[in-house]
């Protein structure tokens, strides 16, 4: 089973050979001469006989309808030997920046999994990244699939899978962001990372097909809220100086809070008979007792306190 995961899963029922991928010399570009949705439906049609590894949509989408364990039913005598990519759009079209990334990702993709070196084909019998039209009266005559405009973009596409083979991401400079590079995919990124490219997609809310844009900045970790700033420990000598400070206000607010109030008002800033005794109430739930209950606060019994900083 080989099914490439930054491609969105489409499988279809019909129209291929089940287990028929004898090899794989590269991949293969077409144009659709359609829209990405009506070669969708065309592919299910049991009538269509042709079907394509792989097919993105103008705007960014990649689909894989066949396993690229399965022959793919699109360039005829070249099936056996050769993957597929459907383009949307036709004939006189160029793909656009978006279809360029994706067939890149296929191309970086196959050359990771079957080995396709990163070269424009040199025919049929070559490997690497070829075209429909290469494989003339064989591959079913189609000479003008996907188009010269197509054929002159096909070194933009080795160029831009070689930068996702061979490039590492920068480091995230605060160890918590990415910012994405021409040809990074979120698989590439992740692999570089240590990072499953699922987790960068949670991560920055992305579904499918899960586009990302240069100069886009990707989350590569979960945001950690900021640890919460308490009160340091002032020390007893402090208390027992008779304050007047905010922190004693802080300090009887949060002793309110846990249910050892012995105030009638307040609290406030002086330090009072009050303040003491609501202490020794909260050193007694904290089981205390005894010298350790005696009203004078002491620096663990301050810390379980958690009194926000002042």
């Amino acid at each position: 089973m080989a099914r490439f995961n930054g491609a969105t899963w489409k499988p279809i029922s019909v129209n291929h050979t089940s287990r028929g991928q004898e090899s794989v010399r590269g991949v293969v570009v077409h144009i659709m001469a359609g829209t990405l949705s009506g070669t969708d439906s065309w592919f299910r049609n049991p009538k269509a006989q042709a079907s394509s590894h792989f097919g993105t949509g103008r705007t960014g989408a990649l689909w894989q309808w066949v396993d690229t364990t399965d022959r793919a039913w699109a360039q005829a005598g070249g099936n056996r030997t050769w993957l597929s990519i459907e383009n949307e759009g036709h004939g006189g079209d160029a793909l656009t920046d978006a279809q360029l990334r994706r067939n890149a990702e296929v191309l970086a993709w196959a050359h990771k999994t079957y080995d396709v070196p990163l070269q424009v084909a040199s025919g049929v019998s070559g490997r690497g990244l070829g075209w429909h039209g290469m494989g003339g009266s064989a591959w079913g005559g189609h000479t003008q699939c996907p188009g010269s405009k197509i054929v002159a973009q096909l070194p933009e596409i080795v160029k831009r899978a070689k930068a996702l083979v061979d490039d590492k991401p920068d480091p995230a400079p605060s160890g918590s962001t990415y910012t994405v590079k021409a040809g990074d995919t979120l698989s590439g990124i992740g692999k570089a990372l240590g990072i499953k490219w699922q987790t960068l997609a949670q991560l920055n809310g992305l579904k499918a097909p899960y586009t990302i844009k240069p100069g886009q900045k990707l989350k590569t970790k979960a945001t950690t809220p900021a640890k919460p700033k308490y009160q340091p420990f002032p020390g007893v000598a402090f208390f027992k100086g008779s304050p007047n400070s905010p922190i004693v206000t802080a300090m009887g607010r949060r002793l309110v809070a846990e249910g050892c109030s012995a105030y009638k008002s307040g609290p406030g800033p002086k330090w009072s008979d009050a303040d003491r005794e609501s202490f020794r109430k909260w050193q007694r739930k904290l089981g205390d007792s005894g010298s350790n209950a005696d009203g004078w606060p002491g620096p663990r019994q301050w810390d379980a306190l958690k009194i926000p900083h002042v």
